[in-house]
């Protein structure tokens, strides 16, 4: 197969510089097939050198990420008015993607994507997100999450090498609302508590049945994972008990929590993911990062197995995979994951459509654009807006193959039609996190699916994806 940089030039971006090499370069930068498929498995650089060194390096991986993240984003804390999360939390507002100089959204989307290729004028913030430290990866976690990890239980999830890039105020709300399908009417089921294993048994004795109760507490229970772990690789100071699912899956639903899928090599080609909800998995029927698992149990299982230790089955073996038994763990696990819902909706009516007595006109004229003219239900399906299916937006028509901090601005591939009720809840967006608010989300759609929208008809639409 030809290599995908050809003998074309190829702008790459290094600590903030935009450089232009040529296919040759390029191909001795990085390579279209790995060296190898496998993790080294004997380290033999002693534990506090590796530790010393990347404590070192730190500064400059952090430095050359936010400098990225400034040149992509506006990063700043502008609430909307009067629209919250569902406790209250409040959602960002704007268009935070910045586009390059001298052209407007308008002028992007009267050029066809040849053109916008071709004049290198893709915005930044709409190609693929990097990883903090891209040839690094692994599991990273926001602050307000090891923090309330560390006070209830003592566990540590704080990487010596790498801290958490986005801002809080970009992420949802912490902790999220518990709310149960099988009791509705209780709505938040969570007290305003995060759900660990110091306090499962105090809110959930008595809602869940025993099975459910089991799975809930195999969900909170920490296992070892690639950089969590005693071994002498691992990317923690201390030995560590490992991670919960619910580490990145709070309360079943999400903090932001990034990683690298596990089954793309080499490593510059493997995607960020951003950890998605799993608010509503009763009604989905894909799961995984390539979305290839067809039940929430295969994906429990093949999570533990494969996806926290980047698709390696060796090096799981030596730092001590939990194989979880299929006909109880796994299933009484899935039991539990089945039993999450969508926040409420009240403007909603039973078919997932607006009540016409409630919705605003801005809503209403949001609405008959999603189903119409903006063309997001030809995926994005009533009343859960998924369709159950992949789709490939084939977004690299629109720009160059590059490598960005280790991370090659490639195609993404098929992605998962994720359901969108409840949408304002799960920032940032795609599966990546490229997008930070459902602003800068119309604005991707708007370019890849050429659907020239106008302002007015962007606001509408965002205001409808708001009442979901």
């Amino acid at each position: 197969m030809k290599p995908f940089w050809g003998r074309q030039h190829v702008a790459i971006t290094v600590m903030g510089l935009c450089l232009v090499y040529s296919g040759a370069a390029l191909a001795q930068e990085i390579q279209e097939r790995g060296r190898t498929s496998y993790m080294p498995v004997d380290q033999t650089e002693p534990f506090a050198d590796v530790m010393a060194r990347m404590k070192a390096e730190k500064p400059k991986v952090t430095a050359r990420h936010q400098q990225l993240l400034n040149q992509r984003y506006d990063l700043g804390n502008r609430p909307a008015r009067g629209v919250t999360m569902s406790r209250g939390k409040a959602v960002q507002e704007g268009v935070r993607v910045k586009l390059p100089q001298g052209v407007t959204w308008d002028s992007l989307a009267a050029m066809s994507p040849e053109a916008i290729r071709d004049k290198g004028l893709f915005p930044g913030g709409l190609m693929p997100l990097p990883h903090p430290n891209h040839p690094e990866g692994g599991m990273l976690f926001p602050k307000f999450h090891i923090d309330e990890i560390k006070r209830q239980e003592g566990r540590d999830l704080t990487r010596f090498d790498l801290d958490f890039d986005l801002p809080d105020h970009l992420l949802p709300e912490f902790p999220p609302p518990i709310f149960l399908t099988t009791r509705t009417d209780l709505g938040d089921v969570s007290q305003g508590k995060l759900v660990t294993l110091m306090n499962v048994q105090e809110l959930f004795n008595g809602l869940l049945n025993p099975k459910q109760l089991e799975g809930l507490r195999l969900l909170v229970t920490p296992f070892p994972q690639q950089q969590f772990n005693q071994t002498a690789d691992r990317r923690s100071e201390l030995p560590s008990r490992g991670v919960t699912c619910f580490d990145c899956h709070v309360n079943g639903h999400s903090n932001g929590a990034t990683h690298l899928v596990g089954d793309i090599r080499p490593q510059e080609f493997r995607h960020r993911i951003e950890t998605p909800s799993l608010r509503g998995v009763n009604i989905q029927r894909l799961f995984g990062s390539q979305r290839a698992l067809k039940t929430v149990e295969d994906f429990t299982e093949f999570e533990q197995r494969a996806a926290y230790f980047d698709g390696d089955p060796v090096i799981a073996t030596k730092k001590g995979v939990n194989v979880l038994e299929r006909g109880s763990q796994v299933h009484f696990m899935a039991e539990f994951q089945a039993l999450l819902d969508f926040p409420p909706a009240p403007k909603l009516r039973f078919d997932g459509k607006l009540d016409p007595k409630k919705a605003t006109e801005s809503e209403l004229r949001g609405q008959a654009l999603f189903l119409g003219k903006a063309q997001c239900s030809v995926c994005h399906v009533p009343p859960y807006y998924t369709d159950n299916l992949m789709h490939n937006l084939r977004a690299e028509r629109f720009y160059k193959p590059r490598l960005v901090n280790g991370a090659v601005m490639g195609s993404d591939g098929p992605i998962k039609t994720f359901p969108l009720r409840g949408i304002k809840e799960s920032p940032p967006y795609l599966h990546d996190g490229r997008l930070l608010t459902l602003e800068d989300t119309v604005e991707f759609f708007n370019l890849v699916l050429e659907t020239r929208l106008n302002e007015q008809e962007k606001k509408d639409l965002v205001a409808f994806m708001r009442v979901l």
